[in-house]
């Protein structure tokens, strides 16, 4: 009797077994699903947003006439021939009179000192981030990521420190101090936050971007290191990025790309831009008489990485097989297609390092004389404010009104190295003219017809 029940509930047990074994099986066939879904949903990739950035605006007593610059010259008891060479270039520059240095500069005789010099960058930095703060509605605490540039001041402690000092920010904030980067430095800043924000997920960046003019003002007689004090102005430029989803609400950009070129393995490139001493034992910053050259050498291979990422496929295959053929045949003969940018962008924000820079950009990329507007105003009311010229062009955009959702912004950066950056942001909604900027007193008076070429 006992084997005879046996054997019936043999049947029954298989049965069992092969509906649990299912079972496990669907579980664990649930469970492989539910973390690849996870996995792939945490791999996705991280935007990176724009939420805000303040621009550095000098009061009207920092400003440098033509007439200033040449009268602390003469007080400096400077070489007359280096004195009229500085004159001919302030002339051919298209500075306006507003133009600001530091008021130890300006002071006869000039005042260059380490206090003085630590009190400009602070000057600058502090006010441009106390704006962001204030018009972002941002906690300083609320900062994990903070990174500064400065190309040719780099005190101990650094920039980064007195930056965490001044505002009191976490101890546990990831703070990077960027020095000889050049006027690129900016774009360069953004590239170092975009990487440290999609490892570190839903953090803030800040970025402060300036250069400092105290300890570097030459007062020797070579002409190519006397030009750093016809172009360089005092400026400043704070930045905030996120990689928190809900900050796509509030964030005025998102960045698309960022394409970073350096030409500094070639000898002739790396020493175009250079700090050097000149035969009286003078500290200064060498500017070659090609350097125009280097960057549109530097721009068009910059341009190689960034087309395939934001133009058609028909302007791609039209600038690959030209470029095949320009390599292939006699390049005399052939020269490369030039795309049409303004098929891809809506704007465009050229660094302001002088007239003749933004002049061969515009030639170089056939651009229109409103696409380099920007550029042009920001050198005219600014000047050449270093790696934070950019962000005054940009601003000049908003504050004419001309940015709308949706709109592509080309950013242009050269510096030192030589080096040629890029960064392309979209812009996530209208952007409100009325903002307070570093435009809103003189917005009204510009563009300069003039000086649109």
């Amino acid at each position: 009797m006992a084997l005879s029940i046996q054997m019936l509930m043999q049947p029954a047990n298989k049965a069992v077994d092969l509906i649990l074994s299912s079972s496990l099986h669907s579980a664990m066939v649930l469970a492989f699903a539910v973390l690849a879904v996870l996995y792939l949903a945490y791999r996705r990739k991280v935007e990176i947003y724009l939420i805000d950035y303040s621009c550095y605006c000098p009061p009207s007593s920092y400003r440098l006439t033509k007439s200033m610059f040449k009268e602390s010259m003469v007080h400096d008891n400077m070489d007359p021939d280096s004195v009229a060479f500085q004159c001919k270039i302030l002339e051919k520059s298209g500075y306006s009179e507003q133009t600001c240095i530091p008021p130890p500069l300006a002071c006869i005789p000039k005042t260059k000192a380490l206090s003085s010099a630590l009190e400009e960058v602070e000057t600058i930095m502090f006010a441009a981030i106390a704006h962001l703060y204030q018009q972002s509605n941002i906690n300083p605490k609320a900062i994990d990521i903070l990174i500064t540039n400065s190309s040719v001041f780099s005190p101990t402690p650094s920039l980064s420190a007195m930056v965490v000092n001044k505002f009191r920010m976490r101890s546990d904030i990831m703070s990077f101090n960027l020095s000889g980067m050049g006027c690129s430095a900016g774009l360069i800043s953004v590239s170092l936050a975009r990487d440290l924000l999609r490892v570190h997920r839903n953090s803030l960046a800040l970025i402060a971007s300036t250069e400092c003019l105290n300890l570097n003002w030459y007062t020797g007689k070579v002409p190519s290191m006397l030009l750093t004090n016809c172009l360089f102005r005092m400026g400043g430029a704070a930045i905030l990025m996120s990689s928190r989803v809900q900050d796509k609400h509030r964030a005025k950009y998102k960045l698309k790309h960022i394409v970073r070129t350096s030409k500094a393995r070639n000898d002739q490139s790396h020493g175009c831009i250079y700090m050097d001493v000149d035969p009286d034992n003078e500290v200064g910053v060498s500017i070659s008489k090609n350097v125009v050259n280097f960057a549109g050498d530097a721009l068009k291979t910059n341009i190689a990485s960034l087309a395939p990422l934001v133009f058609s496929y028909r302007e791609r295959f039209i600038y690959a097989f030209s470029l095949i053929c320009h390599k292939l045949g006699s390049r005399r003969e052939t020269s490369i297609y030039a795309p049409n940018f303004s098929k891809a962008f809506e704007h465009f924000c050229i660094h302001a390092g002088g007239r003749a820079v933004i002049e061969a950009i515009k030639r170089k990329l056939r651009l229109r004389k409103q696409d380099v507007e920007a550029s042009t105003m920001t050198l005219h009311r600014f000047g050449n404010t270093s790696s934070s010229s950019i962000w005054y062009e940009l601003c000049y955009i908003e504050a004419k009104g001309r940015m709308k959702c949706g709109d592509r912004v080309w950013q242009i950066a050269f510096g030192s190295g030589f080096k040629c950056n890029s960064a392309v942001w979209q812009c996530l909604r209208d952007v409100n003219p009325d903002t307070a900027n570093a435009w809103r007193y003189t917005i009204r008076s510009y563009p300069v017809q003039d000086l649109i070429f």
